[in-house]
């Protein structure tokens, strides 16, 4: 299977402008289409709780506050899709098929940003989102669990700074768990063109020392040829250590399985996934 759906949502921030230009770069690999989605949020939902006391013209109030906020994040959203879709040479398609080149395509919606991407997210190939912001839970985490959990399709994490490669060098993170295998399927298309492929395991990862190497041998099957490396993190925790070790390698993308210790909050994402992707210098490709 290849790509040639990517789901991108945007809100006009610089978090959102490395997504896109990322997605955009992952498109002119695979002659993909980009379809770019803005969700402006209901005034009604942006409102508090009413108590008494409140009156109908304050309650109004509220809402055109929160429906010109809603258009001004709006048009910057739209005003950066135009401006790299132009600086880019990207062409701009509504319907298939598209040219012999990445395209992409525009839509503004009403709604919840999470409850649309994970509905989307469903027939796309692919759903690309910035990372979460270091320390703090927001919308992103939100859209980010429900892509994750609920579209049964890759995710492809995209970090602050802007990527100028990706899939030339791969880690693959293995722990022989299924979200793990999930995640290397789901990575097929960038393993089979890759230059290098590292597939890495913890030695606190117990079994999966020796599946790392039953991973090689599968690879091989498909045209892919990967080195197999245990890595000890010492006194560092496995994300921390997993990190370094991409580093020394230079690599421009990391494969991994999503994680959850808790059920709490729509099974916010664990220790290690959550360390990688606040962390990480370079894309991460995830699967559940």
């Amino acid at each position: 299977m290849t790509l040639r759906t990517i789901l991108v949502p945007v809100d006009g921030s610089k978090a959102a402008r490395a997504a896109l230009e990322l997605a955009f770069l992952v498109g002119r690999g695979f002659m993909a289409h980009v379809d770019v989605v803005h969700v402006r949020a209901d005034p009604k939902n942006a409102l508090p709780m009413l108590g008494e006391g409140m009156s109908g013209a304050m309650i109004e109030e509220m809402m055109d506050l929160a429906e010109k906020e809603s258009a001004g994040i709006a048009a910057a959203a739209r005003a950066m899709f135009e401006d790299l879709t132009t600086d880019q040479g990207v062409t701009v398609v509504d319907a298939p098929p598209g040219p012999i080149d990445v395209s992409a395509s525009w839509r503004e919606m009403v709604g919840r940003e999470d409850d649309l991407v994970a509905r989307m997210g469903r027939i796309r190939d692919l759903v690309l989102l910035p990372a979460p912001v270091d320390g703090i839970e927001g919308p992103t985490d939100q859209t980010l669990v429900a892509a994750l959990y609920e579209t049964g399709r890759p995710v492809l994490v995209a970090p602050a700074q802007v990527t100028e490669t990706i899939g030339r060098k791969i880690v693959v993170a293995w722990n022989g768990s299924a979200e793990a295998t999930r995640a290397v399927t789901s990575a097929m298309p960038f393993l089979a063109q890759a230059d290098s492929v590292y597939l890495l395991t913890a030695e606190t990862e117990g079994d999966a020392e020796f599946g790392v190497d039953e991973l090689a041998t599968y690879l091989s099957w498909h045209g892919v040829s990967a080195l197999a490396q245990v890595f000890s993190p010492g006194g560092l925790s496995v994300g921390e250590a997993l990190l370094g070790e991409c580093g020394k390698v230079q690599a421009d993308l990391l494969v991994m399985g999503a994680y959850s210790h808790s059920r709490m909050w729509e099974m916010v994402l664990g220790g290690v996934t959550r360390h990688i992707l606040e962390k990480s210098r370079i894309p991460v490709l995830m699967a559940h």
